[in-house]
């Protein structure tokens, strides 16, 4: 599977959150799983990808009308992920992507490191409207990569498909999983990434889903020391950071900056603070192969279908999306949390870990004031 992650640098707090960390008008970002089908057999696959494409996937023509109801949340319009297993399995997907351009919406792509990428499709999809591209790096050698990916030889392609993306004129985007596996040699992966010429490093932390269930997460106290250390790394790098499913890293980064004396307006202006607030339903919704509509791709409850559901009327007025964006319905430490605005944290890791999405987040070591009653924002961006 390829990583679900993109390179695309999301609008500045001002233009997107005037009330509040709550984005009820539409997401940021839509993730598109055009395809479960993937030449690789990573052991972490959300999808569970298949070598096979379904029958069940959304065809083009649907395809094309999925994008036109897209534009139905009106301007700016979610930036759109092509993302799967492997997108470039579908022999289409250049005409979605220029369907996408034409009708005013951002691309990316989230490919897979096979033989179905080569440089000559990624110059085909830069001219179709693809702006930024995300590639997965696991390891900082071939052994580690690939035992990751289940196919050998894939570090090599990943590598290779590095220089074609900078050959393509796509800035690009790292992605890491993040296990007790993959933790120790993080320095070592950052060390590589300063050589790749990236715009950005995103880190996913591990969530129990599909075959990643079959891993194990690192501790709450591994989460929080390598969120400081994500953090002392960003003031020097020459790539911006993120995390993934680990929203509790914007607590972290809020402390530092204000312990280093910076106001909220710069604050806002920073990587991290262009962030606050999105997470799984908040800012994000995923469309899988046959048109389902989830928080994320890593939340599967599903709240309707494209093919028969309109995705704005689904976003803005599902109960689970409606709940998932009310952070009064919290339970446990997140509920109680004086960050629970800017954090919220992973409503995946929640469900995966106690069946309620809006439970607190396991790997979250932080414990909250004591009361939270008449609190206000953590964080409130200059107006």
């Amino acid at each position: 599977m390829s990583g679900s992650g993109q390179a695309q640098r999301p609008p500045a707090v001002g233009a997107v959150l005037p009330t509040g960390f709550v984005f009820d008008r539409a997401p940021m970002l839509l993730y598109w799983e055009t395809t479960r089908s993937c030449g690789l057999a990573c052991r972490h696959c959300r999808a569970v990808a298949q070598p096979q494409r379904s029958p069940s996937e959304l065809s083009t023509e649907e395809g094309i009308a999925l994008l036109r109801a897209i534009t139905g949340f009106g301007r700016p319009y979610p930036h759109v992920v092509f993302t799967g297993g492997d997108p470039l399995r579908r022999p289409d997907l250049e005409t979605l992507v220029r369907a996408a351009t034409e009708l005013g919406i951002g691309a990316s792509l989230a490919p897979s490191a096979t033989a179905d990428m080569t440089p000559e499709r990624l110059v085909s999809l830069r001219e179709a409207g693809i702006q930024t591209m995300s590639l997965s790096i696991d390891g900082s050698d071939a052994a580690r990569h690939d035992a990751f990916r289940g196919v050998p030889g894939t570090f090599e392609t990943t590598m290779r498909a590095v220089g074609w993306a900078h050959a393509a004129g796509l800035p690009l985007q790292i992605n890491t999983l993040v296990t007790s596996e993959t933790l120790p040699d993080l320095p070592a992966l950052y060390e590589l990434m300063t050589r790749l010429g990236i715009i950005r490093w995103s880190l996913f932390f591990l969530i129990s889903v599909g075959r990643g269930s079959d891993l194990r997460e690192i501790t709450p106290g591994e989460s929080e020391r390598l969120n400081q250390w994500l953090y002392d790394l960003s003031k020097a790098s020459p790539f911006a950071i993120k995390t993934t499913e680990a929203t509790h890293y914007r607590r972290v980064a809020l402390r530092r900056m204000r312990e280093e004396g910076l106001d909220d307006a710069t604050i806002a202006r920073s990587p991290v603070g262009r962030g606050f607030g999105v997470r799984d339903g908040n800012g994000i919704v995923f469309v899988s192969d046959d048109g389902s509509i989830f928080p994320s791709g890593f939340l599967p409850l599903s709240a309707g279908n494209v093919r028969t559901d309109d995705i704005v009327r689904v976003y803005r007025e599902h109960a689970l999306f409606r709940g998932l964006r009310d952070v009064t319905q919290f339970r446990g430490r997140c509920g109680r949390c004086e960050h629970v605005e800017i954090c919220g944290g992973s409503r995946a890791r929640a469900w995966a870990a106690t069946g309620d999405p809006l439970e607190a987040d396991p790997l979250c070591p932080y414990v909250p004031r004591a009361s939270n009653e008449g609190r206000e924002r953590a964080f409130a961006p200059a107006r």
